[in-house]
This record gives C-alpha cells, structure tokens and sequence, in this order.
C-alpha cells in the first residue's frame, strides 16, 4: 500500500530530522528550497548527516566553511537531483545517469553510485514517496569532477 506523499521535497527532510539537518541546512544556503519545494518532479539522491560529517573530514572544511562556499554547495547539491521521478526499480543500472548539474554519475546492480570522482556511495533507502518527487537516501556526498 502506498500512502499519499502530501509533503515536498524540502518538507520531507525537514521531517525527517536530524538524519537530513545539513542537507536542508546546505540546501537553504544554497537558494534551492523554492526550487526543490516546486512542482517537479525531482530525484533526489539525499545524503545523511553521517555522509555530510565524513564530507567535512574530507574535504577538511568546517561546516560553516561548507555552507559559506554556496557556489561549490549550489554545484554539489544539483549533482544529486535528477530531473523527474525515477523509483528504484527504474534506475539505470550500468549506464551514466545525467542530473540537473550536467553531469552522470552510474549506479551498480548492488545499487552502489560511482561520483565523476571515482568515489563510491551505497544508496541505503530507497523510494521514499514526495509529492514532487522521490527521495534515495545515500550514505555518502558525491560530488562532480573538479
């Protein structure tokens, strides 16, 4: 049984604090909550707080490094938003998938996505219904070539 998405994108992760509290955070910064709250659809590749707190080791930026560089958030966030509703059960396994950013990122058949980097995240949860779109949690930022 489905049950009705009658929450948005952005309404969605908010709710489902705090496993997305700086990715809202990182997507309010970056200007795209009109975007990602209108009518879409979207795919939303949604990293994890936990995902975010290794990006930061990473990278070896603060937090508020981070959400200060909204050219590279506004960059990073649109690499994990395809345009329209794609479920998991229509995910392109073995073939470049192109997201909004302009860039492909591919998705294995144990559903692990490789980044323009060569880095790998596992998508973790999948199918998570909006009204404007679908969300795949992943447990780990991808990020596009340099």
């Amino acid at each position: 049984v489905l049950l009705p998405a009658d929450r948005n994108i952005v309404q969605t992760a908010v709710a489902s604090a705090p496993e997305f509290g700086i990715l809202v955070e990182a997507v309010t910064a970056a200007g795209l909550v009109d975007t990602l709250s209108g009518p879409g659809p979207f795919t939303v590749f949604a990293p994890t707080d936990a995902a975010f707190a290794a990006l930061l080791v990473e990278l070896g930026v603060s937090k508020a490094q981070l959400l200060a560089d909204t050219a590279l958030l506004d960059k990073v966030l649109k690499y994990h938003v395809l345009p329209g509703r794609v479920l998991k059960a229509g995910v392109p396994v073995g073939a470049p998938i192109t997201t909004v950013q302009g860039e492909t990122f591919s998705v294995n058949a144990s559903l692990a996505i490789t980044d323009q980097r060569g880095r790998t995240a596992n998508i973790v949860a999948t199918d998570v219904l909006t009204s404007n779109g679908v969300i795949h949690v992943i447990d780990k930022v991808i990020l596009p070539a340099p």
